[in-house]
């Protein structure tokens, strides 16, 4: 079974970088004065080895308080905000691409989960959650026997 993230609206968001190029490319580069504000979504990677699930998402400019990470089932959420930081009185900003809101990313586990033995870790703007597999999902070798 294949991970496959849940994005809801992913459509939308991408009609809307492309209405964004075209629009670029008929008018040239234009200075962005609107913020990325409101919901946002982080790169994810997800692996997998014989014991565990591994998620590494990265969330650069924000502390451990304001992540949650959640499980039910087996679905995986992780969620949180970026506050915007704060401005000074005279400042006039030329260009805005930094992301400040709410994100919220969910994904379909394909196996079976210890949930009491999940562990979170957030380093460097890196949030990396271990996902050890219950004894019944891990991959075993079964020996093939002559009769």
């Amino acid at each position: 079974m294949e991970l496959i993230p849940w994005k809801p609206f992913g459509e939308l968001g991408s009609f809307r970088g492309e209405m964004d190029r075209l629009w670029d490319k008929f008018f040239g580069e234009r200075p962005l004065i609107r913020g990325f504000e409101g919901e946002w979504s982080p790169s994810v990677d997800i692996s997998e080895t014989e014991d565990k699930i591994l998620v590494k998402a990265e969330l650069p400019g924000l502390d451990a308080k304001d992540v949650n990470v959640s499980i039910s089932g087996d679905l995986l959420t992780v969620k949180g905000e970026k506050r915007r930081e704060e401005e000074e009185k005279d400042e006039h900003h030329h260009y805005v691409e930094r992301y400040v809101g709410t994100f919220q990313r969910s994904f379909r586990l394909p196996v079976s989960i210890q949930t009491d033995k999940i562990e979170a870790k957030f380093d460097k703007g890196v949030l990396k959650i271990t996902l050890p597999k219950v004894e019944e999902a891990k991959k075993r070798e079964i020996e093939v026997k002559v009769k």
